[in-house]
């Protein structure tokens, strides 16, 4: 089946418009028709070839919502006319112990994320959301109990979303703890928004005084600006958790320093060169840890979905059509979004 979709032929050339192939369903698989997909940074490094081995054409797109148009015979928990989702992944191994776990994010084989992974579907690797369908195996397709009118403010949350509560949950963040929320970005403001969900105190860290009242409105209970060393002090040695959410290099002691003892400062962006060694008595005098976390399983991934069904929460986005991405890519270098794009699927017929 061929869909329009939005791609790129070489790291140095624009997306376009392209036609490109979908499988027709198998016994097992779900038809999706795409409705929204978010725009996350991952995105424009693989387009771009920023972290090597991309192959074109690219389409990128992994925060995906739309409705099911057909399934497989054999599939069982979705109908035609269903609201879903498609996050990072589209299948893993499936028999490791990450898998049987939950836990495919993990997969000891790999997982096949949702573009640029090698599949037997033409034209031999996975292209993302940035198309009007896709076809997904049934157990990475995830229900969306959200509002029609809420959906494309929730494509984020399978990819910003999720990234952000499954550390939260593994680490049990809940009432009783004080946590920080290191960056008031696409992730760090999901970040924000689930922790204080989850009942903990929520300290939201930024360098940019002019976030303060933002942070305030996306549920932070205090707001500290990072590069004011008092501000910083009055913390110290305070913090059950804190989620680092910032893909830049920089000083994790300022970070960890405000650890309690047994505390966990987890990392979830990429920078593109290394933070600097972390300073080892830091670490040891109070028994505290620098930990990492990636994504999250299919299970975890639906719970998180529920939750903020739940409780209403959703991305706050900016939408964009289809042909506005390159710009969108440049904007989103800039920090120029609150806080994450959207592309209206529809936008791709014309």
């Amino acid at each position: 089946m061929v869909t329009k979709a939005y791609g790129a032929y070489a790291a140095d050339k624009p997306l376009e418009p392209i036609d490109i192939e979908r499988r027709a369903p198998g016994p097992s698989d779900v038809e999706i028709e795409i409705a929204f997909c978010g725009v996350c940074h991952s995105d424009l490094h693989t387009v771009r070839s920023e972290w090597g081995g991309t192959v074109y054409p690219c389409v990128p797109g992994h925060e995906i919502v739309g409705h099911v148009t057909a399934v497989g015979g054999d599939v069982t928990r979705f109908d035609v006319g269903d609201t879903v989702g498609v996050g990072c992944m589209v299948d893993s191994c499936q028999r490791c112990a990450s898998c049987t776990d939950g836990l495919e994010q993990y997969c000891e084989n790999g997982f096949t994320a949702t573009y640029n992974s090698p599949t037997q579907d033409p034209p031999g690797h996975t292209l993302g959301g940035y198309s009007q369908r896709i076809t997904v195996t049934e157990k990475f397709v995830l229900k969306i109990n959200h509002s029609e009118d809420r959906l494309a403010a929730v494509a984020p949350l399978l990819c910003a979303g999720i990234t952000t509560w499954s550390p939260l949950r593994h680490w049990k963040v809940g009432p009783g703890m004080k946590v920080g929320i290191v960056g008031i970005g696409g992730l760090g403001h999901m970040g924000v928004k689930l922790a204080a969900a989850l009942g903990a105190r929520v300290v939201a860290f930024t360098t940019s005084e002019s976030k303060r009242q933002a942070a305030h409105d996306l549920g932070a209970h205090d707001v500290v600006v990072s590069r004011d060393r008092e501000a910083m002090k009055a913390h110290t040695g305070s913090f059950d958790f804190i989620l680092n959410t910032v893909a830049a290099s920089h000083d994790l002691d300022a970070f960890t320093k405000l650890l309690k003892r047994d505390g966990t400062l987890c990392l979830v962006g990429v920078p593109e060169h290394p933070h600097p060694s972390p300073t080892i008595g830091v670490l040891i005098f109070g028994r505290r840890s620098i930990a990492g976390s990636l994504i999250g399983g299919i299970p975890e991934t639906q719970e998180m979905l529920d939750f903020c069904a739940e409780k209403g929460i959703v991305a706050d986005i900016e939408m964009i059509r289809m042909n506005e991405i390159d710009d969108a890519y440049e904007r989103m270098q800039r920090s120029d979004v609150k806080y994450r794009f959207v592309i209206d699927s529809a936008t791709l017929a014309g």
